[in-house]
Parts: structure tokens; C-alpha cells; sequence
């Protein structure tokens, strides 16, 4: 493990005790009941999580982005809903506003966001546009001072539960992917409506919904950024995010390891514990290896971006081996308990239909080696 400095351990006490105290005990109830856990969320916000790496005068913490890793790592393993609903919100909800908002829109929008008073919702994804962001399809037409929205998104995490949505809008329909601006909107805003709730494998106690826009006015002083920077800004906020799906999906498979590792010790078959097996102990040695160097991809591209480096490569290679590696660790963790891993009774199983979004979100696995391969190409 990376030696981390004091206020890392800090950090990383502090989200385990929260995440083995409070998240815990209610996880296999939010996955059964696909409740979303309203005060689970109140609770990190009190404590600070949904404004961890963003400035005090913003209403944040004050960290950095290692420590929100931590943290996004601490609760994802024991619930995936909770820690993508701290995700999406912390990366996607606020990311753009930190990043390309005015100080006028960061005093209105992220602070409350940042102090946990009002949840954050990210609006990229279209029937039509998924791995092809560019293919953004709602519309954005300047009238009376402002911008008339008209379009929807769908697969928005925290979508129903948002105060704030930020999002994309086609604004010149001529210039491709210059023709695409990024906006923030209150969702009470009239014409702003939540469409269909999905039914999902995993994280099920996350918030999942298409928004819908009809004819939505949005002011003039909502624009992010330049018009013309929509699509630049959500890429760039896809690279943080991208850290963020590595550290869930690290999360998710150190969550599957310790359950496997335990129960491997107190399983008996053949008069011993299972742990005694040679076959058992590859399968804990090979989930451990892959746990140790998805830690390694993450932490280290969460070090480049708090020193303010370069870092798509290195979000991509996090979040592909991470997802990759979580999906094969809770396999495996499923494998080890046998039978009864297979059973709702055990956590393996759902951190097992967790694990497969973290190979789709954010980018799937295709579009991270696309990306990983454009950069070394660009650079060598």
C-alpha cells in the first residue's frame, strides 16, 4: 500500500467506522427494498463527505482528491449504492461547477452541494448518445435572456433526488461537438420533470431515473463556461469521475475479499477449514493481487490530479483494471463460499451484480482502452 500521510488515516477511520456503523447495517434492506436511503445521504453530509475535495469557502472540506477516494472506497465496500450516490454527486454533481463556474455560480451551486444541503445530479447520457457523447440531442435555444431547454437523459444517478442537475445542451446544431454547451438548472424549475425510474441488476438503492426537459427556461447566467466548452468540460469531468468508478469498484472487491477470506477460515469440509486448500488459497492470493494493484492504479491517479498533472491515461487504466478486477474478485468470492454465495443471504451476491456497472459507467471497459491507446499514441 502507498504510505499515506496522517490525515489520510484519518480520513480512512473515519469513513470505516461510518461506513461499518451506519452503512452496514441497513445495506442488504436498501438493495432488497431499492430504497433510496435519504438518511444515509443526511448523514454524509453532517459529516462532511459530499464536499470532501472541494475549498472551505466553497463548503467543502477542504481535502484532497486521495482523500475522497478513501472515502468512496470505505463506504463502497460494505454498500455500492451508497457510495455511488456520494460519487455522483461529489465527481459529476459538483465537478463541473468547481471546475468552470463563475465565482457567482459556485457561491449559489456548489456550496450548498459541497455542505450536503442539496444533492447534485450529472446529465450526459441519451438514447442516442452513450459512448457517443457527441450525439447529444437536447436542445438549447436562446430566448427572452435565457436558454429554452427541450430534450431528456436518461440512466441519471441521483436524477429524482437532485436539487441541482447539470447538464448538456445542444446550442448550435452546425458544430459538431463545439455546437454543445453544459448548463446547471434547479429541477424545480418549471417544465423540469423525472420520467422513468429504472429496475437495475445492481445498485439498487441508488437513484436511477430519465429527466425530462419541456420547454425549461433556463437564465443566461446558468451557462457553464464558454458556449461553445460544453463538451470539453463533461470529458474532463468524466476523467475525475473515472477515478471515482476505480475507487467503488476497489471498494466492491475488498468488500467481496475480507467475506471470502473470513469465511474461507470458518468453513470446515473434509474435517478442516476450506482456507487449507491449495485451490482456495490461489483464488485468495489472485483476488488479493488484483485488489492490491487496482489500489496502486487508483491512489496514484488520484496523486497526479491533486498535483494538478496530467491524468487521462491514468484515470482510464484506474478505472478499466479496477472495474475489470472487481467483476472477477466478486466471481471469485462467490466461488469460494460455494453455494451459499450464490444465495441473497450472503453479501457476496450483491456485491457481485454491483461490480458489473463499474465496467459501464463512466465509460465502458471499449471506450477506456480507446482511450488509454489515443494517449499513448499522442505522447510516444
Amino acid at each position: 500500500m502507498l504510505l499515506l500521510k496522517e490525515e489520510h488515516h484519518q480520513v480512512r477511520d473515519m469513513a470505516r467506522k461510518f461506513a461499518d456503523e451506519v452503512v452496514a447495517p441497513r445495506a442488504a434492506e436498501i438493495d432488497e427494498k431499492e430504497e433510496f436511503p435519504a438518511d444515509v445521504v443526511k448523514q454524509m453530509g453532517e459529516l462532511g463527505f459530499m464536499g470532501m475535495p472541494y475549498p472551505e469557502k466553497y463548503g467543502g472540506a477542504g481535502l484532497d482528491t486521495l482523500s475522497y477516494v478513501i472515502a468512496v472506497e470505505e463506504i463502497s465496500r460494505v454498500c455500492a449504492s451508497t457510495g455511488i450516490t456520494l460519487a455522483a454527486h461529489v465527481s459529476l454533481g459538483c465537478g463541473p461547477v468547481y471546475a468552470f463556474g463563475t465565482e457567482e455560480q459556485k457561491m449559489k451551486f456548489l456550496v450548498p452541494m459541497a455542505r450536503g444541503e442539496a444533492i447534485g445530479a450529472f446529465g450526459l447520457t441519451e438514447p442516442n448518445a452513450g459512448s457517443d457523447a457527441a450525439g447529444t440531442q437536447t436542445r438549447a435555444v436562446r430566448e427572452n435572456g435565457g436558454w429554452r431547454v427541450n430534450g431528456s437523459k436518461i440512466y441519471i444517478t441521483n436524477g429524482s433526488v437532485a436539487k441541482y442537475i447539470t447538464f448538456t445542451a445542444r446550442t448550435d446544431a452546425g458544430k459538431g461537438v463545439q455546437g454543445i454547451s453544459a448548463f446547471i438548472m434547479d429541477t424545480g424549475t418549471p417544465g423540469f420533470r423525472v420520467g422513468k425510474r429504472e429496475k437495475k441488476m445492481g445498485h439498487r438503492g441508488s437513484d436511477t431515473v430519465e429527466v425530462v426537459f419541456e420547454d425549461c427556461l433556463v437564465p443566461e447566467e446558468n451557462l457553464i463556461g464558454e458556449q461553445s466548452g460544453g463538451f470539453k468540460a463533461f470529458m474532463r469531468t468524466l476523467t475525475g469521475g473515472r477515478i471515482s468508478i476505480g475507487a467503488m469498484a476497489l471498494g466492491i472487491a475488498r468488500g467481496a475479499y475480507q467475506h471470502s477470506v473470513h469465511y474461507a477460515k470458518e468453513r470446515r469440509q473434509f474435517n478442516q477449514p476450506i482456507s487449507n486448500f491449495q485451490a482456495v488459497q490461489f483464488m485468495l492470493a489472485d483476488m488479493a493481487t488484483r485488489i492490491e494493484a487496482s489500489r496502486l492504479l487508483v491512489y496514484h491517479a488520484a496523486l497526479l490530479k491533486d498535483a494538478d498533472r496530467p491524468h487521462i491515461k491514468q484515470a482510464a487504466m484506474a478505472k478499466l483494471f479496477a472495474s475489470e478486477a472487481a467483476n472477477w474478485v466478486t466471481d471469485k468470492a462467490i466461488q469460494v463460499h460455494g453455494g451459499i454465495g450464490y444465495m441473497r443471504e450472503l453479501p457476496v451476491e450483491r456485491m457481485h451484480r454491483d461490480a458489473k456497472l463499474m465496467e459501464i459507467g463512466e465509460g465502458t471497459s471499449e471506450i477506456q482502452r480507446l482511450v488509454i491507446a489515443r494517449e499513448i499514441l499522442r505522447c510516444m
